[in-house]
């Protein structure tokens, strides 16, 4: 199996090599991921000539090729698809594991939810993997041991499908100890928002940080909610978000 790694976190990050000790066992590994942090970039792609993005030379450690682009987590998955795997293509794009989740319409802004979706945008089976912690240093053991289940499973299933289907999924760890997860959660994506996002700094410039709002009207099913219990929470996305229901209506008044 050929496996393509990446994240929106920077390749340096602790996540996306906890990724490679965790998925060596399935077959080859490349990674190519952002040189720096790239949260927050969903599916942007810079475009343009006075956009230049740097790429590293291809390297190799311990059998598995590394490589960074100076770039979004999106630009990295096309980069990887056009150029380190011209004469192939990988059988799965993995992104994570993130640092931070991203339950929720959080996965609208996820960069990394926006290189799984330019996978599925390919045809190609595709995964997020978030931990519930902003930790630099923080424990994915959970992950490391539930994932390779969740892994198989997805890759099964994969098979079954149209690669065509567009449908990628996002899947969300709780930062606990295994003995206080309650399994795994089927859910739907919540309906959250965010406000007072803006602050302002000393020098009058701005940063996003923000203050998390729920909608009492989310099912008990939403991502977000079974995190907060305590579940490992897997949603399905895809590519196509269009409102068929809404699409009827419409047809009835145009």
């Amino acid at each position: 199996m050929k496996i393509l790694l990446t994240n929106d976190d920077g390749i340096q990050a602790k996540g996306i090599n906890v990724l490679v000790r965790i998925l060596k066992k399935y077959g080859d590994i490349t990674v190519v991921a952002p040189k720096k942090g790239q949260s927050g970039m969903s599916m942007a792609i810079p475009l343009g000539l006075d956009k230049k993005i740097y790429v590293s030379d291809l390297e190799i450690r311990d059998g598995i090729r590394y490589q960074w682009v100076d770039s979004t987590p999106d630009a990295c998955v096309k980069f990887a698809l056009d150029e380190t795997f011209r004469n192939d293509r990988p059988d799965v794009i993995i992104s994570g594991i993130n640092h931070g989740t991203n339950a929720a319409t959080a996965s609208c802004y996820s960069g990394t939810l926006g290189a799984a979706a330019e996978g599925a945008v390919n045809g190609i089976r595709a995964i997020g993997v978030s931990l519930d912690s902003w930790d630099p240093d923080a424990d994915f053991s959970i992950v490391e041991e539930i994932f390779p289940e969740i892994f198989e499973k997805l890759m099964k299933r994969g098979k079954q499908m149209d690669p065509l289907c567009g449908v990628y999924y996002n899947i969300n760890f709780p930062d606990l100890p295994k003995e206080k997860i309650k399994g795994i959660s089927i859910c739907n994506m919540g309906f959250v928002h965010w406000t007072d996002e803006f602050v302002k700094n000393e020098d009058g410039s701005y940063h996003i940080e923000g203050f998390f709002s729920d909608y009492k009207s989310n099912p008990p099913t939403a991502d977000h909610r079974k995190l907060k219990e305590g579940y490992i929470t897997i949603v399905p996305h895809k590519i196509d978000n269009t409102d068929y229901a809404e699409m009827e209506e419409l047809r009835q008044i145009f």
